[in-house]
């Protein structure tokens, strides 16, 4: 069957956003076509891998992304974290994603609450030496890098690697989840061990992690203390949140911890499915071609291969 340029880009928009059985059904009802599940599937795959395929030649051949000199000096921030799906081969294996967006992107919607307007995503399913290449590739160019993001070791080590005069900040409430653990474990009562969570939390996020690390030096040796205090102490400067808001800056990872949700988990994650580690790579750049609004990618690789 010959489909058309036009058939197939519907089918990839459609196949990503939708799963095939769901996505033939709708195509069908909508064009009057005669397209079954397994041809969206077909189609997905190999333009999932044709972006791939072109990912990895731009890096090789340009190595950077050129960045338009009105970009260049803008703040963008850079936010990387991980998360698991089920494959057929090796079980559990984690996809990194990051995320990389402008200050100006960030836009309030009320007291509480803002949005993100824009956001440039890349996937990849594999170890952590294999990913900052994609993300080098788009952010190299960029003067004002943010870095934020959790406190996942292989990500802070790349960073002081590649970017050590970035700004560089750990989630404030993965800091705070951790206080929140010592303290559960340290105190006897909830209540007191609630007063201290309140009282270094404040300080945490008004003075730094500084004072809050005095405080720990002062209290009495057990392990858990210990850990937490290598903790803080490695990442100090990432830690001073106070001086960060002061600027103007962003303190909490919410924007790569909802961008799994949003680009990869409302597809790849649904109930019962179990991807081959091709096939879920392939369909993690067609949802980050999307959501990153470069649907124009698709439509030349359909085009230059008709």
């Amino acid at each position: 069957m010959d489909i058309s340029s036009y058939a197939q880009e519907t089918m990839c928009y459609v196949g990503q956003y939708l799963v095939f059985e769901e996505a033939e059904e709708l195509i069908n009802n909508f064009t009057g076509a005669d397209i079954n599940a397994k041809q969206i599937e077909r189609v997905c795959h190999l333009y999932g891998q044709a972006i791939e395929d072109e990912d990895l030649y731009n890096i090789e051949v340009d190595q950077y992304e050129e960045i338009l000199p009105c970009q260049r000096d803008k703040t963008h921030y850079v936010s990387v974290d991980g998360s698991m799906y089920l494959t057929r081969e090796d079980g559990w294996k984690e996809i990194k994603l990051g995320r990389i967006f402008e200050q100006q992107d960030i836009v309030r919607t009320s007291k509480s609450r803002t949005v993100l307007t824009d956001s440039q995503y890349v996937a990849h399913l594999g170890g952590s030496k294999d990913f900052p290449p994609k993300m080098e590739y788009h952010i190299e160019n960029l003067k004002n890098k943010v870095f934020l993001a959790d406190g996942a070791t292989w990500i802070w080590n790349w960073v002081e690697d590649n970017y050590p005069d970035s700004v560089q900040i750990v989630d404030f409430f993965h800091a705070k989840e951790h206080l929140c653990e010592f303290a559960n474990g340290y105190f006897k009562g909830k209540d007191r061990a609630g007063q201290w969570i309140d009282l270094q939390s404040d300080l945490l996020i008004n003075k730094g992690v500084s004072p809050v690390i005095k405080a720990l030096e002062g209290m009495g040796a057990s392990k858990e203390k210990e850990r937490l205090l290598n903790y803080y102490r490695k990442n100090e400067k990432r830690m001073q949140y106070h001086a960060f808001k002061e600027k103007g800056l962003l303190i909490g990872s919410g924007a790569i911890e909802s961008a799994h949700k949003d680009v990869l988990q409302q597809r790849l994650k649904l109930s019962g499915q179990r991807w081959t580690m091709k096939g879920l790579q392939q369909m993690a750049q067609l949802r980050v071609v999307y959501k990153s609004g470069n649907a124009d990618r698709i439509r030349k690789i359909i085009q230059k291969a008709a």
